[in-house]
């Protein structure tokens, strides 16, 4: 029987030694691999084109020299919107994170988080589609007061169903598609296409997307 494949991980930040530590810590993951790593996003972008398989998610500082992590957010969700971002920042701005995760990143941690919450997030992403700390997701809460009446439309042109709340709720709680059909008696296929009519209901990009549309709409409360 064959291992199962191992994430395949790319480090993208200017700062020397900070990009190896996170190489180095990659290297004693037995479920991880490194395959790429550069200092800015042009050099990543040129690397990607050259890779012979791309990697699964990628860590990716917010400043940076050219292209900065904003740009190269937006260049990989353009070019290669299978690759997963996982943004690592010393900018912890709710208006800055939520910005990242509209756009189509998948998670936003402090540089100064712990090994522990960062090999988590690796994993939860890879799992789930995505990770939100619940210190990430209360500050967005906690911004976020507006509650919509009941029975009105939420921002967005979003008007969900019941079902499609309940299943919005257990994706903030990360379950898979598979956890979900299981605990709602549903196909994996029916829940499948309940997450891609919130999709296009919130005009979300990904499930992370998803996530902050919950909590921004007091649809899914954060609770320590």
């Amino acid at each position: 029987m064959s291992s199962p494949a191992k994430i395949r991980l790319a480090v993208v930040d200017d700062q020397n030694l900070f990009r190896e530590s996170l190489i180095a810590l990659i290297g004693y993951e037995p479920d991880m691999e490194y395959v790429a790593e550069a200092g800015d996003g042009a050099s990543f972008l040129a690397l990607c084109a050259t890779l012979p398989g791309l990697p699964d998610i990628v860590l990716m500082d917010m400043n940076m020299p050219g292209l900065n992590g904003v740009e190269l957010n937006e260049a990989l969700q353009r070019q290669y919107p299978s690759m997963k971002v996982i943004v690592l920042s010393v900018h912890t701005q709710e208006r800055l994170m939520a910005k990242m995760i509209t756009a189509g990143a998948v998670g936003y941690l402090a540089k100064n988080c712990n090994k522990d919450e960062l090999l988590l997030a690796i994993r939860s992403v890879h799992r789930t589609g995505f990770y939100m700390s619940p210190q990430v997701l209360k500050a967005i809460q906690q911004t976020h007061s507006y509650r919509p009446a009941p029975g009105a439309m939420l921002p967005g042109g979003a008007d969900l169903t019941n079902r499609e709340k309940e299943i919005l709720h257990l994706i903030c709680q990360e379950f898979s598609n598979a956890e979900i059909a299981d605990k709602l008696f549903l196909s994996v296929r029916t829940v499948e296409g309940h997450r891609n009519n919130l999709l296009l209901k919130t005009g979300c990009r990904n499930t992370a997307g998803l996530v902050l549309f919950a909590v921004k709409n007091q649809l899914h409360e954060v609770l320590f």
